[in-house]
């Protein structure tokens, strides 16, 4: 598959939802890809990528930003409070808020670089034990507790269970959003962007099926 024909995908999404078109950002998500990868989705246009790690996306992205100072790139995993400081340096968003001592971290040393990236609230809808997130019960609170730090929240974003019909999963994080008067929405990915764009989704994250399969060896 092609980044034009996930592009085209998303838009038939958007209009079969009645969405207007291209209100879903779609996140290229580089994680583990080579760099000739990467620079070939930026030659043809593309400037919103997703890195897992902190120090993997330092070993790209500061590079990559000389030839293309526009490129935005999104943490979209768990973050440790030691690395706080250069993703904040880093990253245009973190969609990896999820307990207490990080919120507060990310507070004080967004006050301290300024301004602070965008920032999402993972929700562990499944209530998956391996999994970072808050359960659905706790979001509501630590929504407002974000909030009242006076972080960035934008939005809240999930990875549903493997074995679960996503599109559930999806629903309850937009409802818990809309409760809280949040608007973004970061969810789905390559096997289910699709659903995620029927329910609201305001970023989507795919990567293999733009870039290929990855190898981690």
């Amino acid at each position: 598959m092609s980044l034009s024909e996930i592009t085209s995908r998303i838009h038939a999404a958007e209009e079969a939802a009645g969405r207007a078109v291209g209100s879903t950002q779609l996140l290229a998500v580089s994680k583990v890809q080579p760099n000739e990868r990467v620079a070939a989705v930026l030659e043809q246009g593309h400037r919103l990528f997703g890195e897992n790690k902190v120090q993997e996306a330092e070993g790209k992205w500061p590079m990559f930003r000389e030839t293309y100072p526009d490129a935005k790139v999104h943490l979209i995993g768990p973050l440790q409070t030691n690395k706080v400081k250069n993703a904040v340096a880093l990253f245009d968003a973190i969609h990896a808020v999820d307990r207490v001592t990080l919120a507060k971290t990310l507070a004080a040393e967004g006050q301290a670089q300024g301004p602070a990236p965008h920032m999402f609230i993972t929700v562990n809808t499944g209530q998956e034990g391996q999994k970072a997130g808050l359960f659905p019960a706790e979001a509501d609170q630590f929504i407002a507790d974000c909030l009242a730090l006076d972080l960035p929240i934008k939005g809240l974003m999930v990875i549903p269970p493997v074995n679960e019909e996503p599109s559930l999963h999806f629903a309850l994080l937009r409802k818990i959003a809309r409760r809280n008067g949040l608007t973004g929405l970061s969810m789905g990915m390559s096997s289910d962007f699709e659903r995620a764009v029927a329910l609201g989704a305001t970023h989507v994250r795919v990567g293999s099926a733009i870039f290929g399969d990855r190898d981690y060896t």
